[in-house]
């Protein structure tokens, strides 16, 4: 197994995240009352697990890999890996700020929230599909076979070391939370 296939397995739980945060903003289009909670869970979720975990293995370990193979980090394909990575982390920042206004009772964050939430979802799904379709199949020609230990060594460091043991765990929960939550409401 290539250490892109755990990114790519990684992308299908983002996924359902992404599949469960556009159904709650729906629902809040459609005048239902949806929780700023739910909003903030999926933030927790987003900052967690898709920035603090999985977007550190590619910044962090694949990137590096891929430029030690002589793939720029600067430019095409990685410099735009990661400014998606940053746009994201904006509207993150943006849907957190929209969520803890609708907490505050401001009736407009709802709008806000709407329009932070539906920006990630689309950036996120154009990013993964950059990712597994272009950018993962690049690395994987790229990265020698001799050295995939090493890929998998620093994925493994980054997800128990440097960002907690049982990362995963800790975060797939809350995610099967949120969909059940959302897809309980009248």
């Amino acid at each position: 197994m290539k250490a892109t296939e755990v990114l790519v397995e990684e992308h299908r739980v983002i996924e359902q995240v992404l599949n469960t945060l556009e159904l709650g903003v729906k629902r809040l289009e459609s005048g239902q009352v949806v929780r700023p909670e739910f909003f903030l869970a999926a933030m927790d979720f987003i900052r967690g697990f898709v920035d603090g975990c999985h977007h550190q293995k590619e910044e962090g370990v694949l990137f590096r890999h891929m430029e030690d193979q002589g793939i720029p980090f600067q430019g095409c394909p990685l410099g735009v890996m990661l400014a998606g990575h940053e746009l994201g982390r904006q509207y993150t920042q943006a849907m957190i700020f929209a969520a803890n206004s609708m907490k505050s009772g401001d009736l407009s964050a709802n709008r806000r929230a709407k329009e932070s939430s539906r920006s990630y979802i689309a950036l996120l799904r154009r990013h993964i599909y950059k990712e597994d379709d272009i950018l993962f199949p690049i690395a994987d020609d790229v990265i020698p076979p001799d050295r995939q230990p090493s890929v998998w060594d620093d994925f493994e460091r980054v997800e128990h070391v440097e960002t907690g043991e049982g990362l995963h765990k800790k975060y797939l929960a809350p995610a099967k939370a949120l969909e059940e939550e959302i897809n309980t409401l009248p």
